[in-house]
């Protein structure tokens, strides 16, 4: 059998990896999940405001007052209870007919005007801002860009103890299917349904009745079914619909003790 010889590079990246898994640990809020994470909440803040920036100058902004004056109210509302320390909040409306929100660090939360015919009424859109700004609170977008980090960085470890053997091509081939399928995609899934729990205690503690999720999770299954999506289960990032409201309504209980109506 051949004998490999592990290079200095090699034992200084598995070194450094060692390091990082050590310091990088930081807790979720309202989940008590310990993630990994490179980043520190001010670099990610500095990114959340220049891709806002960005997004505001090269997408049409609204010009809708009542589906403003809406996503600023409801925003607000949701901003009150969320943990969020130093966020600059800010809610703009994106004209797009594109189904979807987004919250980035720093309290930077856009709603594309697409989106809108589906939520319907305040607690449809409280149930989508609770979501995206769960994701900001979470640190998701860090999460995933030090997770990427990890993976470059294991693929350069095994690139380094496969090199120049004849199982090089095939295991960096495997390398790279395998960290998609079997850990990007899924920790997508989990983070969307770790949002969506505390999206829903936002929403309950902002005055809107949680049981409002659930219909409005439906509508947007709906749409869904009527656009013709078909990506197989394995491949999407999102929870598919159906489990979505199921975990959702396991949830309600809980949600239904913190709704504090108003």
């Amino acid at each position: 059998m051949p004998r490999y010889h592990f290079s200095l590079r090699f034992r200084f990246v598995v070194a450094l990896c060692g390091g990082l898994l050590a310091v990088a640990c930081t807790t979720v809020p309202e989940t008590g999940r310990s993630q990994f994470n490179l980043l520190s909440a001010g670099d990610e803040t500095q990114l959340g405001l220049t891709a806002f920036a960005q997004m505001k100058e090269n997408t049409p902004l609204s010009t809708d007052p009542a589906a403003n004056a809406l996503v600023r109210r409801v925003g607000e509302r949701i901003a009150a209870v969320a943990d969020l320390p130093g966020a600059n909040w800010e809610f703009v409306v994106f004209d797009s007919p594109e189904a979807n929100a987004f919250a980035l660090p720093g309290g930077k939360v856009g709603v594309f005007t697409g989106i809108l015919p589906i939520t319907r009424d305040a607690a449809g859109l409280a149930t989508v801002i609770g979501h995206e700004v769960a994701h900001a609170v979470a640190r998701h977008g860090a999460e995933r860009m030090s997770q990427a980090m990890a993976l470059q960085g294991a693929g350069q470890v095994l690139g380094a103890v496969t090199v120049n053997t004849q199982w090089g091509g095939i295991a960096m081939s495997a390398y790279g299917l395998g960290a998609q399928l079997g850990v990007a995609l899924p920790h997508s899934r989990a983070q969307e349904s770790e949002a969506d729990y505390i999206g829903l205690l936002y929403m309950a503690r902002a005055g809107y009745d949680p049981v409002n999720a659930v219909a409005f999770w439906t509508r947007f299954a709906a749409s869904n079914r009527q656009s013709g999506g078909a990506t197989p289960w394995f491949l999407r990032t999102h929870p598919l619909d159906q489990a979505r409201i199921r975990q959702i309504e396991a949830w309600l209980p809980e949600a239904r003790q913190a709704y504090r109506p108003r």
